[in-house]
């Protein structure tokens, strides 16, 4: 009996024999599924979304959707995803090529429309004859630092346009013609809104307005609306108030500009003063009180904005430069020279020249009744002389040192029937009111304004105590 050698165990188990074919035979079906080229295609995760699926699976209900079929004229949808996966990236980022034939300049330091021209390629020789091409073409020459200019030139070489804006609102451009240059000013019309402003005093009215979001421009003009009742040189005090809606010129949404105080409230050591800005049917514009009552009145509180009182009106006063007991006639406001001084009131001008202590002096007539001296003045302003007139917060000189005095400040005097009164104490003559045939046509434009403005508040107080 021969003995047979044992047989060899198997190299693998009988299960691990029938993983690899069941994994053999997906791979040969996936191989035939999708082509060997597909297979090795990266992953891609891609995201499918479905509009209104649950409105699909409503419809998609008792009935059955055709098999669709897919060939070049329809590709499937992974022919999609692949062919968008072998695309090249996309160039969205990459900048066109500039055109060679314009050019930009901004204006800096020292630079002259000369020099601008020679930046771009263009002669200096030849800005003469642009800007006399044109009377208004000039305006091109009054660079200001910053400013951009745009240079479109021609095959030539030659200057075909020249554009460049200048402000927010307006644009100035010169276009080639046969003739020359043609000039061409665009000036774009703003979108006007309001705007509430609200305000506490702590040190300055100036700074207070900046610090609620005021522009000065607009603190300048309610300082005007309420000079008549408020000297902002001496009354203003800490924790007074005021509430302004004033418009807002708007050009895409940025703020560009400001135009007039609507309507106005200002609460001064207790009392509250407030303004209406009104047009009447002859389209003069005046400001009023919420009842209808003038606040422009025949006299202006100060003549200086701002300024500070140094010598008040006194019956015995020493004289800084004299060294004696004199009577002080009117009250001297200090201030940077220079600074403007305004007329109190509508009148004729008696004297504008020198006079005696006074220095360059300004003496104006209002009436038969009231009279105002402004002394130690700088200089004159423009067109003010002996006989002419001026109206109520026109310009008529500058602070200065002039005749008898010992630093830069205006001597005011108002005298009433010859006699020389205390401007700070007169209670000033008042202006007429609203027109009868108006006050309901005013008052429908009042009321508005002054319930926003107590809304807005309001809102502003509860905000304030979350």
């Amino acid at each position: 009996m021969t003995n047979k050698p044992p047989k060899a165990p198997p190299l693998y188990p009988k299960t691990h024999l029938l993983a690899a074919s069941g994994i053999a035979a997906l791979l040969s079906l996936a191989l035939l599924v999708f082509p060997s080229s597909e297979v090795e295609a990266k992953r891609t995760t891609v995201n499918l979304e479905l509009e209104a699926p649950a409105e699909q699976l409503k419809q998609g209900q008792g009935t059955e959707e055709p098999v669709q079929a897919f060939n070049d004229a329809n590709p499937s949808p992974f022919a999609q995803i692949d062919q968008q996966e072998k695309k090249p990236e996309t160039t969205a980022n990459v900048e066109e090529p500039k055109n060679p034939n314009h050019h930009e300049v901004v204006v800096a330091k020292g630079d002259t429309l000369s020099t601008l021209f020679e930046k771009v390629g263009l002669p200096a020789s030849s800005v003469h004859e642009i800007l006399a091409s044109d009377k208004q073409a000039k305006q091109f020459s009054q660079l200001k630092h910053g400013q951009k200019l745009e240079f479109e030139m021609g095959p030539d070489g030659q200057l075909n346009k020249l554009h460049s804006q200048v402000s927010d609102l307006e644009t100035i451009s010169l276009s080639k013609t046969a003739k020359g240059y043609s000039f061409r000013r665009v000036t774009a019309q703003p979108t006007i809104q309001s705007a509430y402003v609200h305000g506490v005093i702590t040190s300055s009215l100036s700074a207070s307005g900046q610090r609620a979001g005021l522009p000065h421009s607009m603190t300048m003009q309610m300082a005007k609306v309420f000079g008549y009742d408020i000297d902002f040189a001496q009354d203003i005090h800490p924790g007074d108030q005021f509430e302004v809606i004033y418009e807002q010129k708007v050009i895409n949404g940025k703020t560009v500009g400001t135009g007039n105080i609507l309507s106005a409230r200002f609460t001064n050591r207790g009392k509250t003063y407030t303004a209406v800005r009104y047009t009447n049917k002859q389209g003069l514009s005046n400001y009023y009180t919420a009842e209808g009552n003038s606040m422009r009145k025949a006299f202006i509180r100060t003549p200086v904005d701002f300024a500070r009182i140094s010598s008040r009106f006194s019956s015995g006063r020493k004289h800084p430069i004299l060294n004696k007991i004199r009577a002080h006639k009117g009250v001297d406001y200090a201030a940077p020279r220079g600074t403007p001084i305004k007329a109190t009131g509508d009148g004729k001008v008696l004297l504008a020249g020198r006079q005696g202590g006074y220095g360059n002096t300004v003496i104006i007539q209002h009436g038969n009744t009231y009279r105002t001296l402004y002394g130690h003045m700088q200089g004159f302003a423009k067109g003010i002389k002996t006989g002419g007139s001026v109206k109520q917060g026109q310009v008529i000189g500058f602070i200065g040192t002039t005749g008898l005095s010992t630093g830069p400040h205006l001597h005011y005097e108002f005298q009433v029937n010859g006699v020389h009164v205390d401007p700070l104490g007169r209670k000033l003559p008042m202006a007429d009111p609203i027109a009868k045939a108006e006050r309901t046509r005013f008052l429908q434009q009042s009321q508005p304004l002054m319930a926003r403005m107590n809304q807005e508040k309001a809102t502003l107080l509860a905000s304030s105590k979350r």
